[in-house]
This record gives C-alpha cells, structure tokens and sequence, in this order.
C-alpha cells in the first residue's frame, strides 16, 4: 500500500512539473530530458533564468507570483541537471524486488 501512495505521489510531482515546464518553455519536459550536450544545457540555462524572474516576483510579492509554480521549475531544473534516469525495466525490477515474500498461512 504504501508503495502505491509513493508511487502516486512522485507521479502527482512529475505532472506538476511537466505543466509547469510546458507552460514556462513550450517544451515537453519529457522531450528536454530525453536531449543531450547543448541543447540541454541550453534549456537548463532557460530554467534557470525562468526560475530567477520567478524569485523576483515572489521578493517584490507580485499578484502573479506562484509559489508551486516556483517550485515546479526548481524540481524540473534538478531532474534535468541529474545524471541520467534508469531504464524503466530496471525500475520495475526494484519494484517487484521490493515487493515482501510470499508466505503460506
């Protein structure tokens, strides 16, 4: 149960940013993190100067100043600087090694 609560959370983060993303850039995040070399650094640069005119309306307290949004990006900016994601087998090979042997009662 509880891996289906953690699972949906991160995916509830994931659509966040996407949105979030798609709306600052025009861009699929799923398409930036699927890039390499220049172009992305290049959106990375982007988030990063996205990001920072969002701190500045957040600081002079702007009526459009949204703090999820903020924090969307920021998560967005983190996952495309990280090193490259994990195959999605081997995820649902952690998943199913996760999972508690079976016991006969």
């Amino acid at each position: 149960m509880r891996a289906f609560t953690d699972r949906k959370r991160q995916e509830h983060r994931q659509a966040g940013q996407t949105a979030a993303f798609f709306l600052a850039c025009g861009v699929d995040l799923a398409e930036a993190l699927a890039s390499t070399g220049e172009q992305r650094m290049r959106f990375a640069a982007r988030l990063e100067r996205l990001i920072e005119r969002e701190r500045l309306r957040g600081a002079r307290r702007h009526w459009s100043y949204d703090l999820n949004r903020h924090i969307a990006l920021k998560q967005s900016l983190d996952r495309l600087r990280a090193p490259e994601e994990p195959a999605q087998a081997s995820t649902n090979e952690k998943a199913a090694s996760m999972k508690p042997p079976f016991r006969n009662l």
